[in-house]
Parts: structure tokens; sequence; C-alpha cells
């Protein structure tokens, strides 16, 4: 496994500007170790007990990131340390993270996730359900949450066309909000699309932070140690 060679070559090909988040669920603490070893200090998980447990084993440096679907219920897990959640898709969830925050006397990071790909397997906002949380008066009063930006997962196909036009409609939704809601507000600033197999066109239109798993760690999933 050529795991810090990897991290190496996407760290020299990434843009200033654009965050490279190790996907590192399902893989075991030494391949994380080897990344750290070099400089990777941004891990994306996407289940909370695993993640609370990888935290507890490893350096205190590392910032985490929650990429996956999160259930009210597992939030706890992560609310005392988590640095970014990518995945939030509902003012219900953000409720019960800012719930949890506020027990932890910290303010959690988080990006609205939409659904910007053809396959309905994939969750998120449709714009015109996130402009009415953000103008809603229950989201005003959370405090102990932070809206940072946008995250989005395009279509699996080999039609680029179709990826880019996906990537394209997330840069709008991210403006759209930016202007209305977050004028100003230079936290606003994230723009999480692109994983492995897209990344590059999705640095094209204006990705902030990519997600990449495979093309450091490989395909196959480990048992956690």
């Amino acid at each position: 496994m050529r795991i810090q060679e990897n991290i190496k070559q996407l760290t020299y090909l990434l843009p200033d500007g654009v965050q490279l988040v190790a996907v590192s669920k399902t893989k075991p603490i030494e391949y994380i170790e080897e990344a750290y070893q070099v400089g990777q200090r941004v891990f994306g998980e996407s289940r909370p007990q695993e993640m609370a447990s990888k935290y507890q084993a490893l350096p205190k440096d590392i910032e985490w990131h929650m990429i996956g679907h999160l259930q009210d219920k597992n939030v706890k897990y992560i609310a005392s340390f988590v640095t970014l959640i990518h995945s939030v898709d509902s003012l219900k969830l953000l409720c019960k993270i800012n719930r949890e925050a506020e027990k932890q006397n910290r303010v959690i990071d988080c990006l609205f996730e939409f659904h910007i790909a053809k396959e309905e397997t994939k969750s998120g906002f449709k714009l015109s359900d996130a402009e009415q949380v953000l103008a809603s008066e229950e989201f005003k009063m959370l405090t102990h949450i932070r809206i940072v930006g946008v995250m989005g997962i395009a279509t699996y196909t080999e039609n680029e066309d179709e990826v880019i036009q996906e990537f394209q409609n997330l840069q709008d939704i991210f403006k759209t909000l930016q202007q209305t809601f977050f004028a100003n507000k230079a936290y606003f600033k994230e723009l999480s699309m692109g994983m492995s197999e897209d990344y590059e066109l999705a640095i094209k239109e204006g990705s902030t932070m990519v997600r990449i798993g495979s093309s450091i760690f490989g395909e196959r999933a480990y048992n956690i140690k």
C-alpha cells in the first residue's frame, strides 16, 4: 500500500485553497498513522462510533470530519471533538447538533448537504427547503452551530458533462445562500465536492474541499482494530 506516496502526490496536485479530507472510514488505525506521518491532519469518517474510537486512539491535533449520513441519536458520540459535519440535511438534525454542542460548551461547524445527483438514494436538501430553514426563527435560536458552506455528491457516472453540471448546480446553490443569508460572513466559504473519481472536475468548478479515500487507502474495507 502506497499511502504516503499517494498523500504526497495529492498534496502536490491540489491547488492552494483546496483542503484534502482523507476518507479513512473502515480503514484501520495503522493506515491513518501512516498518512499522519507525512503531514495529513484531516480525516473523514461516516460512522460516529468508529470516529470516536479512532479519536481516542490517535493524536489530538487531527481534525475529524463527519462525512456520512448522521442520525440524531449518534450526534452525542462526536459532539465533543468533531471539527466539521458535512452531512446536515434537516432542521431536526441541526437542532440535535446544537443541543449536544451546548452540552460540550462549543460551537460545531456544519455544511448543508444538497441532493445534486440523479440517484434517488443520495440524501440532502433541496434549495427551497434549505432557504426555509435558514429563514426560520428556530434556526436563528441555534447558537452552538455555524453553517460554513455546502456539500454535495455527484452522480456516479462516466458522463463528465453530467458531473460538471451537478457541480455547477452546487456552486450556484452556494452563491445563492452566500448572497441571501451569509453576506459579509467570511466563515461561509466551504464548497465540499469531489471524491476520488471526480475531484479534478470538482476543483475546476470551485471546490474548496475534496473527500478522497480509495485513491489514498485503496478500495478494500478492513476491520477496525
